[in-house]
């Protein structure tokens, strides 16, 4: 039997947040600014743990950075372009949640900020956060 080590990429799972008042209107989506390396504007999230489902991390990954409750909506998609994260290959399932409240920053967030679609920060961006915010507004519906 070979003797070898198995080497596969990271797995997380982000979540664009679209925040809702208790009206049912649209407020925007939630952006953090990131606490650790590469610093900048991202949608929250983080890794999966051994034994977490995806949907189950983005959920504890939200409540961790944005102290905020979410429900999945849908998954949006896989991305798994190598060069995404420039720190090391990392595959990222990204979902689209809503969430009432007032979201506040903790974990590796260091700042919280709710952009209407708009007024989204593209060039502010890090890792591939950009395409995935064009993905998610070719999509985009308040009335969801």
């Amino acid at each position: 039997m070979a003797n070898f080590e198995l080497k596969t990429p990271y797995l997380a799972a982000d979540g664009i947040i679209k925040l809702y008042n208790t009206k049912e209107e649209f407020q925007g989506i939630v952006l953090i600014q990131r606490l650790n390396e590469p610093k900048g504007i991202a949608i929250p999230g983080g890794f999966v743990d051994v034994g977490e489902s995806v949907e189950d991390a983005a959920i504890r990954e939200m409540k961790e950075e944005v102290t905020l409750d979410v429900s999945i909506e849908k998954l949006q998609g896989v991305y798994s372009n190598p060069k995404r994260d420039k720190r090391f290959h990392c595959a990222s399932c990204v979902f689209v949640c809503k969430a009432y409240g007032t979201p506040k920053a903790a974990d590796d967030a260091k700042e919280v900020y709710i952009y209407p679609i708009k007024d989204i920060p593209y060039e502010k961006l890090v890792f591939d956060h950009a395409e995935i915010l064009r993905d998610f507004v070719k999509n985009f519906n308040t009335k969801k």
